[in-house]
């Protein structure tokens, strides 16, 4: 009987101690239980032989690094997703960002774009995009690229569709992109007030300071040490007042850094600094 191989405990310390050190990737505090999982789900996909090949080749071609790399950090997301949360931003946080200047605001962990282009679209309703800048970082460099690209298959517009009218959405969702073949670009004057970089969460200091910071469904995946590292880099990047919103399984609670805030919208994950 065919036995099913799996990438072990121990072999994966290895593989997390090659990408460090050969290729700067740092997963050491990642969640186990969800790398294990990942890890095993692209061996199996990639049908290797064995655990040496797995690791030679994470060794020595750079494209199955990126390949890696994306299937281990990619989230699922969508335009619009939690419309409840969309509909709290549109209610309770955009109108306080309406009364700066300039609003700054970073998505970090904004994976292939969606949420991004979500938020210029709720800013642009707001009548605040004009003044507003949007920071989409991500660890991943490929994903950043197809984010930047502001394309979409056509088949999800749907559902997107339904997300934004339950967000309080009152516009065409059509209106904001131009349906080519079987994919969707969004309008340029969206994307145009857009910064796409690469920045990792476990490595890299703060870079600005916000008035928002959205990091949504990315620290499920981190374990607690590691959590509280990027919640002390995002208190140290939030403008004072600031607003924070985390993922419907993400919390402020029991954290280091919970005194620094008071909590907006408890339900929907959305905190306000005020110390």
């Amino acid at each position: 009987m065919f036995e099913l191989k799996v990438v072990q405990d121990d072999e994966i310390k290895v593989l997390l101690n090659d990408l460090l050190e050969h290729h700067g990737y740092d997963f050491t505090d990642y969640s186990k239980a969800s790398l294990k999982r990942r890890i095993n789900r692209l061996f199996t996909l990639d049908r290797f032989p064995s655990f040496a090949e797995f690791r030679y080749r994470l060794m020595h071609d750079p494209q199955y690094v990126r390949r890696f790399v994306e299937q281990i950090t990619v989230p699922v997301t969508e335009m619009f997703r939690d419309p409840s949360f969309y509909k709290t931003l549109r209610e309770e946080v955009l109108p306080v960002l309406g009364t700066y200047p300039v609003v700054r605001i970073w998505h970090a962990g904004c994976a292939t774009g969606e949420e991004v282009f979500s938020m210029a679209i709720l800013l642009k309703e707001a009548n605040i995009l004009h003044k507003s800048l949007l920071y989409a970082t991500d660890i991943n460099p490929e994903v950043l690229e197809r984010a930047s690209n502001g394309i979409f298959p056509l088949t999800q517009m749907k559902q997107y569709s339904e997300n934004y009218i339950n967000s309080g959405g009152k516009e065409e969702f059509s209106s904001y992109y131009s349906a080519n073949y079987d994919m969707a670009k969004f309008e340029s004057s969206l994307s145009s007030k857009m910064i796409f970089s690469t920045h990792n969460l476990v490595s890299d200091r703060s870079f600005n300071e916000f008035q928002l910071i959205l990091c949504r469904n990315v620290l499920i995946y981190f374990d607690r040490q590691l959590q509280t590292r990027v919640f002390e880099l995002f208190t140290e990047s939030l403008d004072n007042l600031g607003f924070l919103a985390l993922g419907s399984k993400e919390t402020l609670r029991f954290s280091s850094v919970a005194s620094h805030y008071k909590a907006i919208n408890a339900k929907e994950k959305i905190w306000r600094k005020i110390a």
